[in-house]
């Protein structure tokens, strides 16, 4: 099975025989939408192969190749009277370098001039059209003389990656956002020729992907057309893939190596799944690359999974466009991301419209991290929602964060090296005391004023935090155990191989509260450490070691418990 993992070239994924899952019944699901559409999902979920998808069935260049391409799936069986019948002109913002105002208009002028001029000779137009092109200095005036060319033609236009520039800009320099996207900036300049050209009928469909709809809404009046179909119930399962999808491409897996699918399906839904587009929808969504990305790196000698289970590039990604946590105001941003992953979920309004002039509050931030995929919708409560955390790579991606967070607010290195090696101790001989060693030294950098407002759950995120920059393994922060909820699980994740797998309880305890306090704590803690031992689905992990972490803010030890 050959997987088209980082393959967005539909036709070569067709043609050249990849496993392909078929989406092609929302191409009719589009045409009886509108003609002018937006569809934003996060980073690497498979948005760009759609497109193209797009971009092969209504293409007059692939009429003679139809049958071939899409003969075999749900569109080529049920075509709509559109197909092959029209000029494609197809524009990427991704890659721009972001460096200065500059060097952003000199790489959007360029991208335009580009696609430009591929339009005019893959459908004939003549040199000396696009000889007038590249006189034309900058990106609207280049678009503007464009459809002055095709003037009788009919076009439909495919933007991918429309934000991916702005995001960068906006997570560096919001002014310079406002500035080129704002009214009189050369972005909105080029979107308001588009919004003639779409009602002169010169483009007579429009689709647009990106990741947030920040640009979108800062351009307003310059482009308030098209409709954002991102939360649209018809659409929730358009990008990604569902739960039988993702079963199709590990079933080979499955048969190869004699797996339990519902155990392999449980694992990946783990990582990957949680998404949900609409909040009256049901089933959730898996990102559809980092599934390609399991199949294609899992061991098939071995029969193991990938000992990587995150891809680097996805990390760096995401690591990029988690910049935008600074937009607004960063103190408030940050609150709110330290009460997701410590409490599990946050509650807030749905805001569709994201306008950075009019002020960015919580939930705008809210709204921004549901775009980006890292939050999901959970559930409502009155006119407000419920979000949580989407999956288990994603809360890698905010430790990591929260590392950076945490060394730069405090002034101290965390070193990962070190945190390696203590879990690693801890996995394989039960040794606790190098974690201990990592957590005091973290504890005792911080400053007092930073103790004045700790509190348990801070504390828990420290330590979840060092935890994590180790992948041994799989770690539950508050899992529902028979209606208990112990607060750290760490549990075996393939393919490594552990010793032991553990439980830890944590107990804070105010210094003011001296040693009573602590014995308090220390009881309680007993207590409830030994009452989730006596659950079956604890008692029966194999090398299970169990402790109770007794802190008063500053130190923190370990005590076994059996």
């Amino acid at each position: 099975m050959k997987i088209p993992y980082g393959l967005s070239n539909f036709r070569d994924v067709i043609t050249e025989r990849y496993l392909y899952i078929d989406k092609t019944a929302y191409i009719t699901k589009l045409e009886e939408q509108g003609k002018l559409n937006i569809l934003l999902r996060p980073r690497r979920f498979g948005k760009s192969l759609f497109l193209s998808s797009l971009w092969h069935y209504y293409d007059i260049r692939f009429k003679d190749e139809f049958d071939a391409i899409f003969g075999k799936l749900h569109i080529g069986k049920n075509p709509t009277s559109l197909k092959n019948s029209y000029q494609v002109l197809f524009l990427d913002f991704s890659g721009i370098e972001t460096s200065s105002r500059e060097r952003i208009r000199h790489g959007f002028n360029t991208r335009v001039g580009t696609a430009l001029r591929k339009f005019l000779r893959r459908y004939s137009y003549g040199q000396e059209a696009i000889d007038h092109i590249d006189e034309k200095n900058s990106a609207a005036e280049k678009i503007e003389h464009f459809f002055e060319v095709i003037t009788e033609a009919k076009i439909y236009l495919l933007i991918d990656e429309y934000d991916h520039f702005a995001n960068a800009i906006l997570g560096e320099n919001i002014n310079l956002f406002k500035e080129i996207i704002g009214k009189g900036g050369f972005v909105r300049s080029f979107y308001e020729i588009i919004k003639s050209a779409t009602l002169e009928g010169v483009v007579d469909r429009l689709f647009i992907t990106g990741v947030t709809s920040i640009t979108l809404d800062s351009l307003t009046s310059g482009f308030n057309i098209g409709e954002n179909l991102t939360h649209h119930r018809d659409f929730n399962q358009a990008i990604g893939f569902t739960r039988k999808e993702t079963e199709t491409v590990v079933k080979p897996l499955v048969d190869a190596c004699g797996l339990d699918m519902q155990k392999l399906l449980a694992d990946l839904s783990k990582w990957y799944n949680g998404y949900l587009f609409n909040e009256e929808k049901k089933e959730r969504i898996f990102n559809s690359d980092m599934v390609l990305y399991f199949a294609k790196n899992f061991d098939n000698e071995g029969c193991r999974y990938p000992k990587r289970m995150l891809d680097t590039n996805i990390a760096s990604d995401y690591g990029n466009i988690m910049r935008l946590f600074a937009i607004g105001d960063q103190e408030n941003n940050y609150t709110t991301l330290e009460e997701l992953i410590t409490s599990g979920e946050i509650v807030g309004l749905h805001r569709e419209k994201l306008d950075i002039e009019k002020g960015f509050d919580r939930d705008d931030f809210i709204g921004l991290l549901l775009y980006m995929g890292f939050i999901t919708i959970s559930g409502m409560i009155l006119n407000e929602i419920r979000y949580r955390v989407p999956n288990y790579v994603i809360q890698q991606l905010y430790y990591q964060y929260f590392k950076v967070e945490i060394e730069q607010r405090s002034q101290i290195t965390m070193d990962s090296r070190c945190l390696t090696e203590a879990v690693k101790q801890l996995a394989l001989h039960n040794n606790i005391a190098p974690l201990m060693t990592e957590i005091n030294k973290a504890l005792g950098l911080f400053s007092n004023r930073d103790f004045m407002c700790m509190d348990e759950k801070h504390i828990k995120a420290v330590i979840l935090t060092l935890l994590y920059q180790s992948e041994v393994y799989f770690i539950q922060s508050e899992p529902e155990v028979n209606n208990r909820y112990p607060d750290i699980l760490l549990l075996e994740r393939n393919p490594f191989k552990v010793k032991h797998q553990f439980l830890f309880e944590l107990k804070y305890s105010k210094k003011k509260d001296g040693d009573k306090g602590m014995r308090e704590k220390r009881a309680e803690g007993m207590k409830q450490v030994q009452e989730y031992l006596r659950l079956n689905s604890i008692r029966d992990l194999h090398g299970l070691q169990a402790y109770l972490l007794l802190t008063n803010g500053s130190q923190i030890e370990a005590v076994a418990v059996q």
